[in-house]
């Protein structure tokens, strides 16, 4: 794809640009069938993007890796040859342009598994490519997020936040017991994520350094500010790097607070406030929160604690109380009759799957709504967007939930949204 046409499709949106995207070969014909093989473009091939994500796909019948993107030339050559080894061809194309891949029209869908601040751009082009997403968690700012949810609903786009606790059958099992009652009235919340030395989990130099040959370090910043190339700067430890995600608390926050809100029968519509306080990393170029102590109030009179230092979610409720502590770890309870309940028929049933990537195939066929859908993984990341601003503006902060602002606070509010580097400004994406 030349330049000049890589500029149009900014420029004009893909939805806009005639002649460079068609509507999928399958839409008019057998978009339901449930034999029908989906075929996908895999856009962000690190650790997370091969080990889990591709891994996933590449197992299922009904699905066809066509494509494989990323700014990193060893990354993307390693995708392909796991790919082009599990189908015994060298069929699987690579690209290091993303705009490549959503111009393909024998491509059903996309997976993005790219660092947090290119969620939202990538994901609002595919869907005005005509691509169905499934895009990680989370999205990057507020405002990106409400502008991602008013593009998948314009484009009728089946959009799965990549997000695996729904399919966990304790984390479903525990949410369905809250929501039905089973402890009583809900009253607290307490979750805790790690606050282990999170620079020593992945070690590198921040020293700025030349950008290797085979990395595409101005792609890779895109929308964020520019800063000079250093290997602990991009891949892993991105996190923890504000100006490409929210730190622990987005990153190990969204599993919880997903459950939580589930529970809470809230995940369309969040808190109503949120106080605390956080220690940010300092010195070097690491700048979010690696201690966490946030208290968030919903407007059913729940409140939620949420701590570093663990591993664990709690429910407590005005008979009894249920627990998980460590990932996926047994359920407890304040009693063994609450663990050996049978949810009857007439108990509201959550809406759960073998995992986010069947559940994503098998919406695509069928249109219909994914178990995390777009306004679902908006909420949970406002909710930690929310925390990380507080802790930074040390006051509580209110939350209009409906018209997603703070009430009478113009310094937080700024604080929703941030400038992104041209051409990758959201105005100039939306169509």
């Amino acid at each position: 794809m030349k330049n000049t046409n890589r500029r149009r499709f900014i420029k004009t949106g893909a939805g806009a640009a005639a002649g460079i995207i068609a509507v999928p070969y399958w839409l008019s014909s057998c978009k339901n069938a449930p034999s029908r093989q989906v075929t996908l473009g895999m856009i962000g091939v690190g650790n997370h993007g091969v080990s889990w994500n591709m891994k996933a796909f590449l197992e299922m019948p009904d699905v066809k890796i066509l494509a494989v993107c990323d700014v990193d030339a060893e990354r993307k050559e390693e995708a392909k040859r796991i790919v082009d080894e599990k189908y015994q061809n060298k069929d699987c194309a690579m690209y290091h342009d993303f705009r490549d891949v959503l111009t393909r029209n024998d491509i059903d869908a996309v997976m993005i598994s790219t660092p947090d601040h290119w969620h939202v751009p990538i994901s609002i082009l595919a869907a005005q490519a005509g691509k169905d997403v499934i895009c990680e968690k989370p999205t990057l700012t507020i405002a990106e997020g409400r502008a991602l949810v008013n593009v998948i609903k314009k484009h009728n786009t089946v959009f799965q936040t990549s997000i695996e606790d729904r399919a966990i059958p304790v984390y479903h099992r525990m949410a369905e017991l809250v929501r039905n009652g089973y402890i009583g009235q809900l009253q607290d919340i307490i979750i805790k994520i790690p606050d282990k030395d999170i620079l020593k989990m992945n070690p590198a130099s921040t020293a700025t350094q030349p950008v290797p040959a085979s990395f595409d370090y101005d792609m890779w910043l895109g929308p964020a500010p520019f800063a000079p190339y250093s290997p602990g700067r991009c891949h892993w430890n991105f996190r923890w790097i504000s100006d490409y995600s929210g730190g622990m608390l987005t990153d190990w926050g969204a599993h919880y607070v997903d459950t939580a809100q589930w529970a809470n029968n809230s995940d369309h519509s969040g808190p109503v406030s949120v106080e605390g306080k956080g220690v940010f990393l300092t010195g070097d170029i690491y700048d979010t929160a690696n201690t966490i102590d946030l208290k968030y109030q919903y407007a059913n009179g729940v409140s939620m604690q949420l701590l570093s230092g663990g591993n664990s979610i709690g429910f407590k409720g005005s008979e009894g109380w249920i627990q998980c502590l460590g990932w996926r770890g047994d359920l407890e309870a304040s009693h063994p009759s609450i663990l050996q309940t049978n949810i009857k028929s007439s108990d509201q049933h959550l809406y759960t799957a073998e995992s986010e990537h069947r559940n994503f195939i098998d919406c695509v066929k069928s249109r219909k709504e994914t178990f995390v859908p777009v306004e679902v993984g908006h909420r949970t990341a406002s909710a930690l967007h929310m925390g990380n601003i507080a802790m930074k503006l040390e006051r509580k902060l209110e939350w209009d939930a409906q018209g997603e602002v703070f009430v009478n606070d113009d310094e937080a509010n700024a604080m929703r949204i941030r400038a992104s580097r041209d051409p990758w400004k959201l105005e100039n994406l939306m169509v």
